[in-house]
């Protein structure tokens, strides 16, 4: 039986009912909100079959345990976690050449659910994130994905040098990002299956994770900053990808 989870935001809580409306278990309303943003989830919650509860706002923020729930709180079937097994099938069923984004001990639920959004943006095939010393996902993490959390393909790892060892004998070309890397992110071609390492905050990859990797890359940065956010790095990252790929 799957585990049941908390959904909170407009945005999240719209991708429920858009995309997985059967996982809608129960959806918590604020009495103090009757705007249309409210009104258009509320039907479609009864489209689902669900009945709304509308309750004070108080109860939501404890549902939502202090988060910015916007007014409505869903409690939902949470998706089968995905693990290094699940990748083969990953591989095998996308259309187009695999963009995996791996995620190195990225332990901020707010840049795991700003990566997820951005990945689902770019079209990933998969977030890669190992299971020891890195964010999963949470309520927040949902919140800040803004619905992609429902979207994205998230695989938990036990060892995610042995993962990336994986994906390279089945063809994957794995780049690693690392700011003192002296080949520039726009020389590489990436029109083949790739995965794309991002490291931890403030520490980058660790070192089994980098020497595992093909090649080391670099985003050229002019200004005076030395680094940019995971998240931020991710969509220059991600977006290079999918430049390539139109023939842009």
């Amino acid at each position: 039986m799957s585990q049941k989870v908390t959904v909170f935001g407009l945005h999240a809580v719209k991708a429920i009912l858009k995309n997985h409306p059967d996982r809608l278990v129960e959806l918590y309303v604020s009495k103090e909100r009757q705007d249309e943003s409210v009104k258009e989830i509320v039907n479609e919650c009864y489209t689902a079959g669900i009945r709304p509860q509308w309750v004070p706002k108080q109860a939501l923020e404890k549902r939502a345990e202090g988060g910015n729930h916007q007014g409505v709180v869903a409690t939902v079937h949470s998706p089968p976690t995905l693990t290094e097994h699940d990748l083969a099938q990953l591989l095998d069923g996308s259309e187009a050449p695999a963009i995996f984004l791996v995620l190195d001990g990225v332990t901020d639920p707010h840049n795991l659910g700003a990566c997820l959004r951005t990945a689902d943006a770019a079209g990933v095939t998969g977030v890669i994130v190992p299971k020891d010393k890195s964010a999963q996902i949470t309520p927040t993490v949902r919140k800040v994905a803004s619905g992609a959390a429902e979207q994205v393909p998230l695989v938990v790892v036990t060892n995610l040098a042995r993962t990336l060892r994986d994906l390279q004998e089945k063809g994957v070309w794995v780049y690693g990002t690392a700011g003192e890397a002296t080949q520039s992110l726009y020389d590489i071609d990436y029109r083949g299956p790739v995965a794309l390492v991002m490291g931890a905050e403030g520490k980058g990859m660790r070192r089994m994770t980098r020497e595992t990797c093909d090649e080391l890359v670099s985003i050229p940065l002019s200004g005076s900053v030395s680094s940019l956010n995971v998240s931020v790095a991710s969509g220059v990252c991600l977006f290079e990808v999918v430049r390539q790929r139109s023939g842009a």
